[in-house]
């Protein structure tokens, strides 16, 4: 499942590192500049400046709740 997501700043990106390490399953966010793991801090510091991101859970995955949790961040 793919999510169109924003990280506008750091803050933002210790919420979703928050969030992410929540689940058991494996987080991912994509950008231009490569992808990274949701529950690496120092990975998602790297998207703050970027635009179109992606974030990227295993298919099977799907929750309502993490749906719920990542609405902030939905662009």
């Amino acid at each position: 499942m793919t999510y169109k997501v924003k990280i506008d700043s750091s803050m933002d990106a210790q919420r979703l590192n928050a969030i992410a390490q929540q689940y058991q399953f494996d987080i991912f966010v994509h950008g231009k500049q490569g992808y990274a793991d949701a529950k690496s801090m120092l990975g998602l510091m790297l998207f703050t400046i970027e635009k179109d991101l992606e974030l990227v859970i295993e298919d099977g995955y799907e929750s309502k709740r993490f749906e719920k949790d990542i609405e902030e961040f939905l662009a």
